[in-house]
């Protein structure tokens, strides 16, 4: 295309050396925003004419045009030209090929700069309530899981060693838990998105009697932007997508993590479904754990988009400049990783096979009952520090003797204080040591059922 031909081309005589025409086009990631184009367009057509300054005939005339685009686009049949740039040239120049003078009438009282911005606003705004409902969806299946299992005993762990028996469920519950942060932080993103930039031309307005309320009634926004500079060059909302994302990320790689040790032969917690994994070419006994293997690698990829565009802004003087075109290839491929992991997880949590008997055969052949044995003097009026010295010195003594503390008697207990008593026994089994953990937000039965109940609410309180 010669550069006379370019939207923008009437200031220049020399033509765009064509390996800087495929550096600067982004339309071969930004047309993805296409639908987004259109509708804001549209509603900036019609404020035109509402405002007379277009008439009502170029309006209905630019309303059709766009829909006959729309339509082209949706089935495959539109030919995107990386000569014209990005997905709003690409569109106005079909348009007004298509429609003649009106299509050239468009752009008045408005520059790429607001242009780029609104459709960006308009699919992050769109992405982010998406990724709330996949949110809602996977924590769903981690509040079936917990029901399904809220009487399964496991150990839990500091440090990746032992530590106290609690519930699979409580652990579950846990990750339901990060995951209503996840979905309040994508709401605070939603809402400074919810933002209209359109109106702000280039960086300082127009000299034309636009309607700005109008175009952010018609596009659903709850606000305008009330300084031009910054609705051009604002890209906060971009990067608090990509740091709520990071943030999510964070919470099912840790996920990722747990569900790979414990499918692993030294745990032999879990068995993830055959959907999910993968073999060996080589070695015909593997079952891999490909995908919390892939989210996990994937988390630092989402990371790396967020510290790249942290980068990129934390320099740029007022307003737009070319480099916040950057926003885009990172913003979509975080949001098309955290859609995938968050739909493949909840599928993951649903098909996960828990082997009970070996979640309590651990907390049974170990000593995570050993805090249950101090608290146990504890409440016999023996001072915790006391207790918790008899305590680690009976778990050394096991050890020494290759035995755990269900198997002492209760002659062997005295040995260490006259304060035991036929209950010790009871007192320190799996189900009585999580039992008796019933402090607000801990893991006994009751609790777990209270988080379960409590999760049921807050779902229910979501339903659109």
């Amino acid at each position: 295309m010669n550069e006379n031909k370019k939207l923008w081309g009437g200031r220049f005589e020399k033509s765009t050396d064509e390996m800087i025409n495929e550096f600067q086009a982004s339309i071969n990631f930004d047309k993805r925003m296409y639908r987004e184009d259109i509708e804001g367009s549209m509603a900036h057509a019609k404020m035109l004419a509402a405002q007379k300054i277009i008439t009502d005939e170029d309006c209905q005339k630019i309303i059709n045009g766009l829909n006959d685009i729309l339509k082209q686009i949706d089935a495959g049949e539109f030919n995107f030209d990386i000569a014209l740039e990005d997905i709003h040239m690409n569109i106005e120049k079909v348009l007004t090929d298509n429609i003649g003078e009106a299509g050239g009438r468009l752009h008045t009282a408005r520059s790429r700069n607001d242009q780029v911005a609104l459709d960006t606003h308009l699919y992050v705004r769109r992405q982010t309530a998406e990724v709330q409902k996949l949110i809602i969806a996977l924590q769903k299946s981690i509040v079936n899981a917990a029901k399904k299992n809220r009487n399964v005993i496991m150990p839990g762990y500091t440090h990746l060693q032992r530590a106290q028996p609690i519930l699979l469920a409580h652990h579950l519950m846990a990750y339901f838990s990060m995951l209503v942060r996840d979905f309040d932080r994508f709401a605070g993103v939603y809402e400074r998105t919810d933002i209209m930039p359109l109106g702000a031309g280039a960086l300082a307005g127009t000299t034309f009697p636009i309607n700005r309320q109008q175009v952010a009634d018609e596009l659903k926004f709850n606000k305008l932007y009330n300084n031009s500079l910054d609705a051009v060059s604002d890209r906060d909302y971009i990067l608090e997508f990509m740091s709520a994302a990071s943030i999510l990320m964070v919470h099912l790689s840790r996920l990722s993590e747990e569900l790979i040790l414990w499918c692993s032969r030294e745990f032999s917690f879990i068995e993830l479904d055959d959907a999910h994994c993968t073999g060996s070419s080589m070695m015909p006994q593997k079952k891999n754990p490909d995908v919390p293997e892939l989210v996990r690698g994937k988390t630092g990829r989402v990371i790396g988009h967020l510290m790249a565009m942290l980068t990129t802004v934390k320099a740029l003087p007022l307003a737009y400049n070319k480099d916040l075109q950057e926003d885009k290839e990172g913003l979509f491929d975080v949001i098309d990783t955290i859609k995938f992991s968050l739909a493949v997880y909840a599928q993951i949590i649903d098909g996960l096979k828990i082997k009970e008997d070996n979640m309590l055969r651990a907390v049974e052949e170990d000593f995570s009952n050993a805090t249950d044995l101090a608290d146990y003097l504890v409440k016999k009026n023996l001072p915790f520090r006391e207790a918790h010295a008899v305590s680690g010195k009976i778990v050394h003594d096991c050890i020494a003797r290759n035995i755990y503390l269900k198997d002492l008697t209760l002659d062997d207990f005295k040995k260490y204080s006259d304060l035991f008593d036929e209950d010790v026994k009871e007192a320190i089994k799996p189900e009585t040591c999580v039992k008796n953990r019933n402090s607000f937000g801990g893991t006994s039965y009751k609790q777990v059922e209270m988080q379960i109940e409590a999760a049921c609410k807050w779902l229910d309180s979501r339903r659109n």
